[in-house]
């Protein structure tokens, strides 16, 4: 027993040199959004919060809800009975925020209850005055880690002044009113989203490894079409750390470490009797680092998801295949079936040459880049939590999940650039699909005051209420066309689409060509279509919709040398006027990019660097 514990403190010993010291050299920065309370008056304004690193925040989005603090279990750190509470919005009534104390539990086990108790938010108030921190998840090993998965509700630290006002004001009966907003919590400043997965070949580090594996395998679709397609610039990450001098001649160092203590990783089962060592889990994040290398020098750097993803499968740690042998033949595996000449595969000699020598005292250009990657510069801290993401240079909070990391990389394209994977009712925010967002509906007749917008977060009567089975209005498709009676104006209703005839709720197709209102030239031929019609002409004459006409004597001479001049005419205007257009058009744009530089520009040297702390609730 005493034998055991002595090498657990060596091992943590040698673990707390590497970290203190690599966590020296920069800073964290909390990722934030925005909290603005809309009522009461006095409390009326915009807040900071700190996004929790669990649950799903809705990137992109924007969520309203009112402010709830629970009479008992202030802390939250007992389930919710039912019996006497529950945070579940009442019908037609604003989701529930709850807020909650910080204190004698984990984060998480806050948020858990709250979701179970049908809470659509967490508010945690800090229980101090000091800068925002964020919340993490607990620690590897410890009981809670079986329910952090399946948080989904969203989570924020607000301050303890500010958690200080919204209780007062609760106190008082006051209906506390807010929207949290994320959507300028990622920066979109193109329309291609750079973004760099954090993460670590090591499979026995518990439920967070498995979490990891299982998020390679359900993402590497999605992450494979849009780098394919050219919407993001993937970069594979991974984290080390370097033995001190005193120590690099020690067990603990030549066992977790490469090239001379200059790139180590932890124990995998934190003992060095038993199992792989750190210095294997060095080499093998060496390996995949220098697969993505050599894969994007040939154009295909997706090929990372397909051979991470593989190698989890066939070289698992438990089944004493984590090794070299096993991880070539996944390389090789990634070569096509019937190779061609131009459809270059991953060579593992380059592979090989790219990891070097793990015995030789020098250092290894990719793993020295990835030390230096791992250090924040701007905006963006230093990346100490793993695995994580970082998204248009802001590091991604949440859990790490499929639809969770969609949404953070579609909130960092620029509105209108994002490609269709974006626009999918998984990925996107729409507050209108939870209790429809606490604003008027009418059931009947499918009508509703909750809008969505991309760029703020509104309310008004009428605005979308088709897309709630289209209004309660007709719809139907045929042929590969689609005709709905639903008008989401401003005069919002059910009205029969042009070429249809019906109160909205019942429409049928009107045959133009029976009623006489088209194709009404002698020489005219009418044919009709379902909501439309065709018209064309005898004789080989032309038929002009626009005129409704046949023009040509079926001659062949002058009719046709006619209508080629009368189109000829319609060019020449039209080309006329498209100039004049783009000509008021630059004009008006040149002038606005005036303004707003003359606006701006007094701004670019006010730089705001905050720091803050990693915290976590024990």
């Amino acid at each position: 027993m005493g034998r055991k514990m002595k090498k657990n403190t060596e091992h943590l010993v040698i673990i707390c040199f590497l970290i203190m010291i690599n966590s020296c050299l920069g800073r964290f920065v909390v990722e934030k959004n925005s909290l603005k309370v809309t009522s009461p008056s006095n409390l009326k304004g915009i807040y900071e919060c700190a996004i929790g690193n669990f649950g799903v925040p809705q990137y992109g989005g924007a969520m309203g809800g009112i402010v709830v603090f629970p009479k008992s279990n202030q802390k939250g750190c007992k389930p919710f009975s039912d019996d006497e509470i529950t945070f579940k919005p009442k019908p037609g009534g604003l989701p529930v925020f709850l807020l909650v104390e910080r204190g004698e539990c984990f984060f998480t086990l806050k948020s858990w209850h709250a979701q179970n108790a049908g809470a659509a938010a967490v508010l945690v108030a800090d229980d101090r005055i000091e800068p925002l921190i964020t919340m993490d998840t607990p620690e590897e090993g410890t009981s809670e880690e079986d329910y952090v998965r399946n948080i989904t509700i969203p989570s924020a630290l607000i301050s303890k002044t500010f958690g200080d006002k919204l209780k007062k004001s609760l106190s008082k009966g006051e209906i506390v009113k807010i929207n949290l907003d994320w959507r300028e919590t990622v920066p979109h400043p193109d329309d291609r989203v750079e973004y760099e997965f954090w993460t670590n070949s090591n499979d026995e580090c518990g439920p967070k490894c498995d979490a990891q594996i299982d998020f390679v395998k359900n993402f590497k679709g999605a992450a494979q079409i849009l780098e394919k397609a050219g919407y993001t610039q993937f970069t594979p990450r991974y984290i080390t750390w370097y033995c001190p001098e005193a120590f690099i001649l020690s067990k603990q160092c030549t066992s977790q470490c490469i090239n001379h203590g200059r790139y180590c990783a932890p124990d995998p089962e934190q003992d060095f009797t038993v199992g792989y060592d750190g210095k294997d889990v060095v080499l093998q994040n060496l390996r995949q680092a220098c697969l993505f290398k050599v894969a994007k020098e040939n154009g295909k750097p997706w090929l990372w998801w397909d051979y991470v993803s593989d190698f989890a499968i066939r070289c698992p740690m438990k089944q004493k295949k984590y090794t070299k042998e096993c991880a070539d033949q996944v390389i090789k595996s990634l070569a096509p079936k019937k190779p061609v000449p131009e459809m270059t595969c991953v060579d593992v000699k380059k592979v090989d040459k790219c990891i070097g020598d793990p015995e030789a005292d020098v250092e290894n250009p990719v793993l020295k880049a990835e030390q230096e990657a791992q250090i924040g510069h701007g905006s963006r801290g230093d990346v100490t939590i793993l695995p994580t993401l970082v998204v248009n240079n802001r590091q991604y909070r949440g859990k790490l999940v499929k639809n969770a990391v969609l949404k953070a990389i579609c909130a960092g394209f620029e509105e209108t650039t994002e490609p269709s994977l974006c626009l999918t009712p998984d990925v996107e925010t729409n507050q209108c699909l939870e209790n429809n967002g606490g604003c008027w509906q009418d059931k009947a007749s499918n009508l509703t005051a909750c809008r969505v917008s991309t760029t703020t977060l509104a309310y008004s009567s009428g605005h979308l209420h088709c897309q709630i089975n289209n209004g309660g209005c007709w719809k139907d498709t045929r042929g590969g066309r689609t005709y709905s009676a639903c008008v989401d104006e401003h005069t919002h209703g059910c009205k029969c689409p042009p070429g249809f005839k019906g109160d909205g709720i019942h429409c049928e197709d009107v045959d133009e060509c029976k009623e006489k209102v088209a194709c009404q030239c002698p020489e005219c031929k009418c044919k009709n279509t379902w909501g439309s019609y065709e018209c064309s002409c005898s004789n080989g004459l032309l038929y002009m919709h626009e005129h409704d006409m046949c023009i040509g004597n079926g001659n062949g001479g002058s009719g046709w040398g006619f209508a080629w001049m009368f189109i000829l005419a319609l060019g020449t205007v039209g080309l006329g006027g498209f100039a004049f257009y783009k000509y008021r058009i630059r004009r008006y744009m040149d002038s606005e990019i005036r303004a707003i530089m003359a606006q701006y520009m007094p701004l670019d040297n006010q730089v705001e660097i905050t720091t803050h702390i990693l915290g976590e609730e024990n």
